[in-house]
């Protein structure tokens, strides 16, 4: 199979997999370009709800095919940047699931979810120093929001692989699971995610991520929505509360973000 990335919806779950198995799922060119359309796509689904990304034959991603480098380094960072923003940018909750090695525009890739769970023994590590890469600006302020400027300066300057343990001190992931137990946690956690307020989640989202021009527009989506008097009588009679907000519409363009 040529490497790609796979992707299918279960339950309002979309899982995009990363396959280049030859190359430990080292990201080419032409699935640096494929991503931004596929998360369009997903995105615009209503039947989707949440989104994991995850490798193939147990390791997320060791980073860009440097083959790739060898014609426009440039260009090949230009493409892993478009990705890695519209990743970021995707209007419901993404979560990467890593397994093994998470490095370098894997790294890159994980960073852009809003969330991060890891199965123990994986190795993060970004290592543009290890190449004379200058990381992207953006790339670099994005993990310095997640992990802060001393974290980020190791890194960075090192080029240096660090452990589950230290990736969970630091906030660069927020579980660690014990072997074998990662796609079972996954799949849990996401039930959860699917089960609650799509408007919370969208609001909250560009909160956290620094925009700072919607605070009308979420009031106004509130109310307008019923979501919050659905969630409190659902809360009183003690049933699962049938939320009818939903991402979609020129109300929830891509703004501006921290990272």
């Amino acid at each position: 199979m040529e490497p790609q990335l796979l992707h299918d919806v279960t339950d309002e779950v979309a899982t995009v997999v990363v396959h280049h198995p030859a190359k430990r799922n080292a990201m080419t060119a032409a699935m640096w370009r494929s991503l931004p359309p596929l998360l369009e796509k997903l995105a615009a689904d209503p039947g989707v709800r949440a989104l994991v990304l995850t490798g193939a034959d147990g390791t997320f991603c060791a980073g860009a095919d440097i083959s790739t480098l060898r014609g426009s380094p440039e260009e090949a960072q230009r493409l892993a940047v478009l990705a890695e923003e519209a990743l970021a940018a995707f209007p419901k909750p993404t979560l990467a699931a890593v397994r093994g090695h998470c490095v370098g525009g894997g790294a890159q890739l994980a960073a852009a979810c809003d969330l991060r769970f890891a199965e123990a023994g994986a190795l993060f590590g970004v290592t543009p120093a290890k190449l004379g890469i200058v990381y992207p600006a953006p790339s670099t302020r994005r993990l310095v929001s997640l992990v802060g400027p001393a974290t980020a300066k190791y890194l960075l300057f090192s080029g240096e692989l660090i452990d589950t343990e230290r990736a969970l001190r630091t906030g660069l992931v927020d579980e660690v699971l014990p072997e074998g137990r990662l796609t079972r946690r996954v799949t849990e956690f996401t039930r959860v995610l699917v089960s609650r307020s799509r408007l919370t989640q969208a609001a909250a989202k560009e909160f956290a991520d620094g925009r700072t021009d919607r605070d009308a527009h979420w009031t106004e989506q509130a109310r307008a929505s019923g979501d919050t008097a659905e969630g409190v009588t659902a809360f009183l009679e003690r049933r699962a509360p049938r939320f009818s907000w939903s991402v979609g519409g020129p109300d929830l363009a891509p703004g501006p973000t921290s990272g």
